[in-house]
């Protein structure tokens, strides 16, 4: 059995007073994704151990069933692994956002949507300044880059720039959680310091302030460690002799690539509303007709969505993903529910919510939904928070999840 795992970032979320009090997925048109709620079982997935801060990297990959007290090293060294940067022992790698800032608050975590092209032109000039034997900055994509710090050490504490939009941000700045680490800490805030002279002076950050657009006004520094050491989902399953990841995200590019995924990139695919889903859909259908036989297809738009605040734009992400992908993939599969030759199991949930209202993440347990070929449905009707409250898997944690899809069991 081929097995496919749909993932609609952050797309899980509250009940909204403007919406009837419904959530956004109760509230949206999503016909595909209710066929396989009705048509398979479903239940409730922490995604989040406890002790853990609610990011999609610990989610991610828990779905994929690691223990994060085992592998949990932040996002920078799934950042360096996405774009090909090899980590040596003692590299410390980080997250390095582009925010903006205006005065003492922190109005954005991504500049008002900062192209790649104008990253790469601003990580080139971070490096030209900044850049020494011991640091070195790497572009990724939009507003999404890397830093790396030879002997850097990782006990300190970050906080994600998405978290604190229109808060003061020297209230979240980084900070030693041992000793040993101030040294670190110190620099960090060097850089950070002087990535603020330096941004704003840049022609492109001026051009952009003349055409009414967030500059990138500082660097922001977080989600650090050291290369994780992570089995390949091939060694974990002997169903997955090939398997491939389908994302516009680095650090879910970096997860599969720990995980011995095969990368799989699509045109247009953003990481935004913008992306480009029917793209997605058929890289998948493509790469299980070839031989995959496990996709993991990664879709950020809703969550992107969640952290802008706004309501109109995550439900209309979430009834693209529904129409513009699922849907799709669902006529794609012959009417014995097989591709390539062979049955086809899909599941189907968030990583995590990112309400509208919060603008960030929770660790609230969210839905999901498996079916494959001759499962036995459980009654639930249709895919949301509430209903899948009463699906036969209950709640589930740790590998739960991934064992459960893998070994076909109800």
């Amino acid at each position: 059995m081929k097995h496919l795992i749909i993932l609609g970032d952050g797309m899980a979320d509250w009940h909204v007073p403007s919406l009837n009090d419904k959530t956004l997925l109760q509230h949206a048109s999503t016909p595909a994704m209710d066929w396989l709620a009705s048509h398979g079982c479903n239940g409730l997935l922490k995604t989040i151990p406890d002790g853990f801060h609610p990011g999609s990297e610990v989610a991610n990959s828990s779905i994929l069933g690691y223990d994060q007290h085992i592998v949990y090293e932040g996002r920078g060294p799934l950042e360096a692994a996405s774009i090909g940067v090899e980590l040596e022992p003692g590299d410390f790698a980080l997250r390095c956002n582009f925010v903006c800032l205006e005065g003492d608050i922190l109005k954005n975590h991504s500049c008002g949507r900062l192209e790649t092209e104008e990253g790469d032109v601003l990580i080139r000039y971070l490096n030209e300044h900044l850049a020494n034997d011991r640091v070195r900055f790497y572009t990724g994509v939009q507003y999404r880059h890397l830093l790396v710090i030879k002997g850097g050490d990782k006990r300190i504490h970050c906080t994600p720039p998405h978290d604190i939009p229109g808060k003061l941000w020297r209230d979240y700045q980084i900070s030693a959680e041992v000793a040993e680490a101030e040294e670190t800490v110190a620099l960090l805030h060097e850089l950070v310091r002087r990535s603020q002279e330096l941004l704003p002076e840049h022609i492109l950050n001026k051009e952009r302030a003349r055409e009414g657009k967030d500059m990138a006004s500082s660097i922001w520094p977080w989600g650090g460690g050291y290369r994780p050491q992570m089995i390949p989902l091939t060694q974990r399953f002997p169903q997955i002799r090939r398997g491939s990841v389908i994302t516009a995200v680095d650090l879910i590019r970096g997860i599969g690539h720990y995980a011995g995924l095969r990368v799989i990139t699509v045109p247009g695919a953003t990481g935004l509303y913008d992306t480009n889903f029917e793209g997605k859909a058929q890289a998948a259908i493509d790469a299980l007709r070839s031989g995959d036989d496990f996709v993991y297809l990664h879709v950020e738009a809703s969550d992107e969505a969640g952290h802008d605040g706004s309501v109109p734009l995550k439900l209309q992400t979430i009834e693209d993903l529904d129409h513009r992908l699922i849907q799709p993939i669902l006529d794609a599969v012959d009417p014995s529910s097989t591709i390539g030759g062979e049955p086809l199991a899909i599941a189907l949930l968030p990583d995590h919510p990112t309400p509208c209202e919060l603008r960030t993440h929770t660790a609230d347990p969210i839905p999901f939904t498996i079916y494959y070929p001759g499962i036995e449905p459980d009654g639930v009707q249709t895919f949301d928070e509430d209903a899948a409250k009463d699906g036969a898997y209950g709640l589930l944690q740790g590998d739960d999840f991934i064992r459960l899809f893998m070994d076909g069991n109800r």
